[in-house]
């Protein structure tokens, strides 16, 4: 399992390299830069100070120089100033990067639990009632824009019944420490959370079903039904244990969907993670910015790959001596 992970690991450093080069060479076909941005909030937009600027930021430079630059900073876990708010790149994502994790790891936590759950019911009840009332669900659910279900949500456990809070992270009003801070932020996290999990479990749910239905018909299967092993048996700690295999690898794929995600949610709940501050960078042509939140959330996207992977040498031992 150690030469695994060691393998697995190597494989993945030329992996990041060229997701860096393809977030840099595609960021410099946008229009504009910071340099821009700067001298317009500044008043003083003419040429000869926004190409002062330019030099002091070096956007002068050609593009592979300024490329040499960006590869030796990452090298050394550089990831620039931020020319926009004036503050390291690191400290700016470091300040995010928490609430956004704190979101992501529950909706697709939340999210394959239930996918698990309902595929594995409607592959068990194929052709019921349980099993056409769950497919029709996930299609359903599956069809709302994410924005859309935030909205309602809100409109649902906000506004009407007034249970949850409708957007932030923690009421600032309360100034709660401790145990009672930690249950405020967990309050806040509900709907986001229901939010992005909701589209996920659609998909996880049609995925299981296929996935259980196929391995129901293998032989070992049928060998454990002639030995007269219960069905529910049969159906959790056999077949689902196979069946779960394409769900983990898209799990890996979908972790980089979800900070895409997380924009619109983000936005619609007033979430002060890394999804919001992609937006405002995005507006502000703050590249330096922009490019660090690419890099890290690809670091989050290998590292969930690889550890789907290292899932996979769990549920499959047959995968590590391959």
């Amino acid at each position: 399992m150690l030469r695994y992970i060691l393998r697995r690991t190597v494989q993945l450093l030329p992996v990041l390299l060229a997701i860096a080069t393809m977030n840099f060479l595609l960021l410099q076909l946008a229009p504009g830069d910071a340099a821009d941005i700067v001298a317009g909030q500044s008043g003083h937009a003419t040429p000869e100070f926004v190409a002062q600027l330019r030099t002091e930021f070096g956007l002068d430079k050609t593009v592979f120089e300024q490329y040499v630059i960006y590869v030796t900073k990452l090298v050394t876990l550089d990831l620039g100033y931020s020319f926009i708010y004036q503050r390291p790149v690191t400290e700016l994502i470091m300040s995010r990067l928490p609430a956004t994790l704190l979101l992501m790891i529950p909706s697709i936590a939340l999210a394959i639990a239930l996918g698990m759950l309902f595929g594995v019911t409607a592959a068990k009840n194929r052709g019921r009632a349980a099993d056409n009332l769950l497919s029709t669900m996930a299609l359903v659910v599956y069809a709302m824009p994410a924005f859309w279900l935030g909205l309602m949500l809100i409109v649902l456990f906000s506004i009407t019944f007034g249970i949850l809070p409708s957007g932030g992270m923690t009421d600032v009003r309360a100034n709660y420490t401790g145990l009672d801070y930690a249950l405020d932020v967990a309050r806040h996290l509900v709907l986001p959370v229901i939010t992005m999990a909701l589209f996920y479990v659609a998909i996880y749910t049609r995925l299981m079903r296929a996935s259980m239905l196929e391995v129901l018909t293998l032989d070992f299967i049928t060998t454990a039904r002639a030995k007269g092993v219960p069905e529910r048996r049969i159906a959790w700690r056999h077949a689902a244990r196979n069946a779960l295999l394409p769900v983990v690898t898209l799990a890996g794929l979908q972790f980089g969907h979800l900070l895409g995600g997380s924009v619109l949610v983000e936005t619609v709940f007033g979430w002060p993670g890394l999804g919001r501050l992609v937006f405002d960078s995005l507006l502000q042509r703050d590249l330096n910015l922009l490019l660090g939140i690419l890099f890290i959330s690809s670091v989050v996207v290998v590292l969930a790959n690889l550890a789907a992977d290292l899932t996979y040498g769990f549920l499959d031992p047959r995968i590590v001596h391959r």
